[in-house]
């Protein structure tokens, strides 16, 4: 059986982005989003999430792009002059990978933004990051054991099989498949190990941002059985401030909300990471 979870990813990054995770919810396919714990709309992100206690909400870790939780003078591997996370995140990630002090930065980042996540009392039913930044080794092992540490029980690995994504439409920025699967099939083991299980395939990487109305109907029927994440960066406007650069944030929301979609999966399971993974 088909099993899918639709996700709305920057959940507290912005009032726009708040409204649009909200709607989608509430009027179309939306059943989780992974919060941002430093941005200027978590907290209004948190108010609406027990609003709607359907959403299934996680923790959508910042090491990029963003403001961190710890003070930045605790982390500064990690941080910029102004205090915002570093954006060169090729050099950041080679620290990461050869310094001792960087990687204790890191970890302490990573709890604390798992440690605000809890202080919400929201459960927290997957996590992920922002930018797929987990994907370097030392920042998924420590978002693994933070996230066993606190409870959690699923994560995203970002494979998205190109064949199917190609058929829907073959336009979009292509994903090096024959590196990216090999590699989550290795951080799949390495988070099984943990205790974490992850959805077999997820798309929206090569349309990020602009992942329309078109593209999602012409991929569910393409869908396989099995457990597919389907992530989106929905927004009640475009162009507001800290959104992906060019992003169609509101085609976006329109395609969670298509009536054709909606009408095609009825029937078909939807939820959050931990009921379609651990049903």
């Amino acid at each position: 059986m088909r099993r899918l979870i639709f996700t709305a990813d920057d959940f507290g990054l912005h009032s726009a982005v708040n409204e649009g995770v909200e709607r989608a919810h509430r009027e179309g396919l939306l059943t989780a989003a992974s919060l941002m714990m430093g941005e200027a709309g978590v907290e209004e992100a948190v108010r609406i999430a027990r609003a709607n206690p359907g959403l299934a909400v996680g923790l959508h870790l910042t090491l990029t792009d963003g403001h961190p939780v710890l003070p930045p003078a605790q982390i500064p591997s990690l941080v910029q002059k102004n205090g915002r996370f570093r954006d060169d995140m090729h050099a950041l990630g080679v620290l990461l990978a050869l310094s001792p002090a960087a990687q204790a930065e890191l970890h302490a980042e990573v709890a604390a933004q798992m440690a605000r996540f809890a202080a919400t009392g929201l459960v927290c039913d997957h996590v992920n990051a922002h930018k797929h930044y987990h994907l370097h080794p030392q920042i998924a092992a420590a978002l693994m054991q933070a996230a066993a540490g606190a409870g959690v029980r699923c994560i995203r690995l970002p494979h998205e099989p190109q064949a199917i994504r190609r058929a829907a439409d073959p336009a979009g920025d292509p994903v090096a498949e024959w590196a990216l699967g090999p590699w989550c099939r290795v951080l799949r083991r390495r988070a099984a190990n943990w205790g974490l299980r992850a959805p077999d395939r997820v798309f929206g990487y090569s349309w990020s941002g602009h992942f329309t109305a078109a593209r999602l109907n012409a991929l569910i029927p393409l869908l396989p059985e099995g457990v597919t994440e389907l992530y989106f960066h929905p927004a009640a406007r475009d162009g507001f401030g800290g959104g992906g650069a060019g992003y169609a944030h509101v085609a976006e929301l329109a395609a969670l909300t298509d009536p054709a979609a909606r009408e095609a999966l009825v029937g078909t399971p939807r939820g959050g990471y931990r009921a379609m993974l651990w049903p």
